[in-house]
């Protein structure tokens, strides 16, 4: 039985693009998440450096686990 595996992104260069319905559905939804923590944030901030402290590990969380599904998904074989 043959693996069709489906490519949700595609890499170019550091990058990965979605080139199909899941990866897009995922990169608007780490988006969304990343836009409603610093919306969250941003509300009890005093200073632009506590929003960038407050919002840096959901950024970098989510953005982490992005490029996971990507590079798991994508036409690459690394």
């Amino acid at each position: 039985m043959q693996n069709m595996k489906t490519n949700w992104f595609k890499q170019i260069g550091w990058f990965y693009l979605p080139v199909s319905l899941p990866g897009s559905v995922a990169t608007l939804l780490a988006v969304a998440f990343c836009i409603q923590a610093f919306v969250a944030v941003d509300w009890h901030s005093h200073s632009a450096s506590d929003t960038l402290y407050g919002v840096f590990p959901f950024f970098v969380c989510i953005f982490l686990l992005l490029d996971w599904f990507a590079r798991k998904t994508s036409d690459t074989d690394k």
